[in-house]
């Protein structure tokens, strides 16, 4: 077996580049603190859908290190308080059935089971949840959109988003309000079918989010994934992928923007388990502010048996005061030599002053100069988003969070 673990930390004022495996990345030198991970961290030793089965965290778990537990409001042993149920409101075109089921619905649970404490809280703790299905070759050619509201308590849900054989659909996330807040996001992507999802998270400043997201992808199937990341005080989102049957084809996108005492963390697992399929990871973010802090992990497991695997990884994270922090952790397992690719890289780094001063030499105000090199950092993630008016609206809000740290 072979594996390559990568990862680091890096303060604002200092540069770090740090990768393995990626086919014309150059290495540089950085004062990142390099960071292990044990070769199993990414196998889920636990999965139950009892909270119960989970020990409650302490923060010297490897899957809760990097997380400020103190700042989760019980969602993580059981203290939180005043459970209310955010509002959930679904916009769908002609031919795509909606449906809120109770807890009893069978299709519960049928893209995989929660691994760790918080997922199992919020499916042990949920009343009512939301599905939406696209029958099979269905392809209305207009997004779902489905609208998260909080209303200040604390709330859970769930949401199961069933894509049949060969149909073509695109989902929004749309999240917002004020809430303590965890949920169960399911994605099942039947055989020859597409799905795009677009996830925004813009809640409320005092918001808290565990999210935990799980698509299940057919033979030949697609699945694209464009998570945003802005508003909230913590957000922790945990997106997995495992594979059906040979064929499928995964994109995952991410961008996220961390101000002053946020704490925005991605953890990825991307589990090639069958033969001959593919996955690309890009996640991509900001950071301003004292104390703003990001973490991403990006875990992809080949096991022995996927054979002809392609997959590659990468996260990029831009400082652009002092006092900022990003965390990143790529890890790549493999099992098998007989793959088609594997690779990964991170960096993580302040302004190139080689492009301000090559901008401002211009007659571009420093200003304005920052503002465009931040918006051509973004660009390559955002243009992923096939919603022109999406697209957009988050590029507004990148903007006012620039002109906020002017």
């Amino acid at each position: 077996m072979a594996s390559a673990t990568n990862s680091g930390s890096t303060t604002a004022g200092s540069i770090a580049v740090r990768e393995a495996g990626a086919p014309g990345e150059l290495a540089g030198p950085g004062t990142g603190r390099m960071v292990s991970q044990p070769a199993d961290a990414r196998q889920v030793a636990t999965a139950s859908y009892d909270v119960n089965d989970f020990a409650v965290p302490h923060g010297r778990e490897e899957d809760w290190r990097f997380t400020p537990l103190e700042r989760l409001r019980g969602l993580h042993d059981g203290t939180f308080t005043t459970v209310g149920s955010p509002t959930v409101e679904v916009d769908a075109p002609a031919g795509v059935v909606v449906e809120t089921v109770g807890r009893d619905d069978a299709r519960l649970g049928k893209a995989g089971t929660p691994v760790d404490r918080v997922a199992a809280q919020a499916y042990s703790s949920f009343e009512k949840a939301t599905v939406v299905t696209f029958p099979k070759e269905l392809a209305p050619g207009e997004p779902v959109v489905v609208r998260t509201r909080g209303e200040g308590a604390t709330g859970f849900g769930h949401l199961i988003v069933d894509v049949g054989r060969f149909a073509e659909a695109v989902v929004v996330l749309d999240h917002g309000g004020k809430a303590t807040y965890a949920d169960n996001v399911e994605f099942l992507v039947g055989d020859g079918a597409k799905l795009t999802v677009v996830s925004v998270q813009d809640w409320d400043a005092g918001s808290v989010h565990l999210g935990h997201h799980v698509a299940r992808v057919g033979r030949d199937a697609t699945f694209k994934s464009v998570t945003v990341t802005l508003g909230g005080d913590v957000v922790r989102l945990f997106p997995r992928v495992v594979f059906d049957a040979p064929g499928g084809d995964v994109e995952l996108y991410g961008v996220y923007f961390a101000d002053a005492g946020q704490h925005l963390e991605h953890r990825l697992f991307v589990d090639h388990d069958v033969p001959r399929c593919r996955s690309r990871v890009a996640y991509k973010g900001a950071l301003q502010g004292a104390d703003a802090r990001t973490v991403w992990i990006g875990d992809v497991l080949i096991r022995a048996a996927a054979e002809g695997t392609d997959t590659y990884e990468l996260n990029r994270n831009l400082l652009l005061t002092e006092g900022a922090r990003a965390d990143s952790v790529p890890n790549l397992e493999i099992e098998t030599g007989e793959i088609a690719g594997a690779g990964h890289a991170s960096a993580t780094g302040r302004f190139d002053d080689e492009q301000l001063f090559y901008l401002q030499a211009r007659g571009i105000p420093a200003d304005e100069a920052r503002r465009l090199v931040v918006r051509g950092f973004f660009a390559e993630v955002i243009a992923q988003i096939d919603l022109p008016e999406l697209r957009e609206r988050l590029m507004e809000r990148i903007e006012a969070e620039l002109e906020a740290s002017v």
